[in-house]
């Protein structure tokens, strides 16, 4: 596993933040909501390939196919 997906991950979650905080903070809850849900997306696109890659480790070691 890379480090750099670590550091993706945390520089969206700063990201997204900082400026939900200042959406809210001027009123647009919903924008905000958005915002939220758009860097939960971005994240799993990056996540769920090493999820699939773990299962697949998993079945080879335990020979569960």
């Amino acid at each position: 596993m890379e480090i750099t997906i670590i550091f993706k991950i945390a520089a969206v979650g700063i990201i997204v933040t900082v400026l939900g905080q200042v959406l809210k903070h001027s009123g647009r809850d919903e924008h905000a909501f958005l915002l939220s849900l758009v860097g939960l997306v971005i994240v799993l696109f990056w996540v769920v390939p090493y999820i699939s890659e773990l299962f697949q480790a998993m079945e080879t070691l335990f020979l569960i196919g």
